[in-house]
């Protein structure tokens, strides 16, 4: 059996994005060499996630209605874990969205489903985060 590991850095210029990462998961897996496996894609960072969903954009703006619904932003007052910090909110919203997603590897490819695409979620951005890729198999 082999791993391959890799990082994956990004630098959002909104304070919550959604980012397509599904084409540089892949090129990490066909750098791996792995042809059957599983592939771990995890956001290193408490106020972001990864999760697999449709790359639609009114989904995405749904998304945004939902969680920002139930856990608003604003006030920051609201929350007990802000007082130095404003990202309560953050830590909530990753909460829901997950952390991690693993997908079966079968012959190089990722094994997704016909619409699914893997996202990174930011939700408190506009600074340097990472997303970690573990890939295991032979």
């Amino acid at each position: 059996m082999k791993s391959y590991r890799k990082e994956l850095w990004f630098h959002t210029t909104h304070r919550r994005e959604y980012i397509n990462i599904t084409a540089q998961v892949q090129k990490a897996l066909s750098e791996s060499g792995i042809s059957e496996g599983l592939i771990l894609v995890n956001a290193m960072h408490i106020t972001a996630s990864v999760f697999i969903n449709d790359d639609e954009s009114g989904l995405h703006e749904d998304f945004e209605k939902w969680l920002e619904g139930l856990a608003p932003e604003k006030p920051h007052s609201q929350y007990r874990h802000n007082g130095f910090e404003d990202n309560a909110d953050a830590h909530l919203k990753r909460q829901i969205m997950g952390r991690e997603v693993v997908v079966a590897i079968t012959a190089g490819k990722l094994d997704l489903g016909p619409w699914e695409q893997i996202f990174y979620g930011e939700y408190d951005g506009k600074r340097r985060k990472r997303v970690l890729i573990k890939i295991i198999g032979d």
